[in-house]
């Protein structure tokens, strides 16, 4: 980001767009409404009909995606036709509206999920509702002339259902004649009023794998008579991820991590069967994209070496969101705009995965990390945790940023 993209800003005293507080009162309660009924990936049937109600409500025309969950809605364009026109200059901002499959902790809530072993712990609630809240808002000003761009908000499903819904809604149109994209984020370690960015990777490719080793079984009295698959296993477990790691370059962080292992019922029986399951995380785009034939031929190798027969499930994830240099200034320029230079912060790249990534294979955008921490609070909190919660201004910070991005003529 180039100091000169904050030397041309606006004002505050001339960019139009801050959000009322009536309508940062609804903003916060359709937050807690939506925290209190999760929905899986593909299945966000009521968190869907509740953004096109409201949107509906405001005169705009939300169309639900293709696949009967997630929705598309532009502003200052001409839907009439129920086409997505798209137009020049056609700004993005995506949310991701799915819940994860976890239970929520937090014990004394009034908005805790209602729904058993689901819970918005990874902040899905709150990107919903600031692309929510910037829409109204937009809307307002395209009615005033105020708008110098179209802009389509897109309500994207199953972000945690590999290889995620940002595939499925660019196949079902979302991104036809859009020029840019952004999205934001929730980050438990950035104090609510802030954002973090930065230019280039953002997160990181995450793949799923799965292995079963089979052998002909035996008695542990004679392993050399037979395959001793536990070791077999155990070896593919410790031998594997440094093999790979050594065959790209170190800078590329790719890191395979293993989270089941499950073989045998006997101690004195040697097994016919071993699972494996773990995933292949890399911070190069490129070392990604070489990663199922260097991991599927170490697997091959080692199991070779103990006679176990691999069966191998590579599921391809997301690549690394790679947040292009323009569109992280845009952000830049935006949160500064309302917020002042303090505002903003420098992130590291994160070993999480994003399917945002899919939409930037497509045009260029970037990501903000948006912080939900109460500032002052020192307690460590994380993603996907089932205490998760948030600071509330979070949102008034989101709508606000988004708000300003679409008013800067820099896209």
């Amino acid at each position: 980001m180039s100091p000169e993209s904050e030397a041309d800003l606006p004002g505050e005293a001339v960019l139009p767009g801050a959000l009322p507080e009536g309508l940062r009162a609804e903003l916060v309660a359709f937050r807690r409404d939506l925290h209190m009924h999760p929905e899986l990936g593909n299945q966000e049937f009521r968190t869907t009909a509740a953004i096109k109600e409201r949107l509906e409500r405001a005169g705009l025309k939300p169309r639900v995606l293709p696949i009967g969950t997630g929705l598309v809605c532009d502003i200052g364009t001409n839907t009439d036709s129920g086409q997505w026109a798209g137009g020049p200059r056609m700004l993005a901002l995506r949310a991701d509206i799915d819940a994860l499959p976890i239970p929520d902790t937090k014990s004394e809530c009034e908005y805790r999920s209602r729904v058993p072993d689901r819970a918005h712990a990874c902040g899905h609630d709150v990107h919903t509702t600031v692309v929510l809240g910037t829409g109204l808002v937009l809307a307002e000003l395209h009615e005033k002339g105020l708008l110098p761009r179209p802009v389509r908000l897109l309500f994207q499903p199953a972000e945690e259902v590999l290889p995620g819904g940002a595939a499925d809604a660019v196949e079902g149109g979302a991104l036809d004649g859009v020029r840019r994209i952004l999205a934001v984020h929730c980050d438990p370690r950035v104090d609510a009023g802030r954002i973090g960015l930065r230019v280039g990777p953002i997160t990181s490719a995450c793949d799923r794998l799965e292995i079963a080793l089979n052998g002909p079984g035996g008695h542990t009295a004679r392993p050399h008579l037979t395959t001793d698959l536990v070791t077999a296993a155990a070896r593919v477990v410790t031998d594997v991820p440094p093999l790979v790691a050594r065959r790209v370059d170190s800078r590329s962080g790719l890191a395979l991590t293993w989270g089941r292992m499950e073989s045998g019922h006997a101690p004195n029986v040697i097994p016919q069967h071993a699972e494996l399951a773990g995933t292949v995380r890399c911070l190069d785009l490129d070392a990604w994209r070489q990663a199922p034939d260097l991991v599927v031929g170490a697997i091959d190798e080692i199991a070779n070496l103990y006679r176990a027969k691999s069966e191998i499930t590579y599921v391809r994830g997301v690549p690394p969101v790679v947040n292009e240099v323009t569109s992280t200034e845009l952000l830049q320029a935006a949160m500064v705009a309302r917020r002042g230079t303090d505002s903003v912060e420098s992130t590291e790249q994160s070993l999480g995965g994003e399917d945002f990534s899919w939409y930037l294979e497509h045009v260029p955008g970037a990501m903000a990390r948006l912080g939900v921490r109460p500032p002052g609070e020192r307690v460590i909190r994380d993603l996907h945790q089932g205490d998760f919660d948030v600071d509330e201004h979070a949102i008034t910070v989101g709508v606000e940023m988004f708000t300003a991005a679409a008013l800067i003529d820099a896209v």
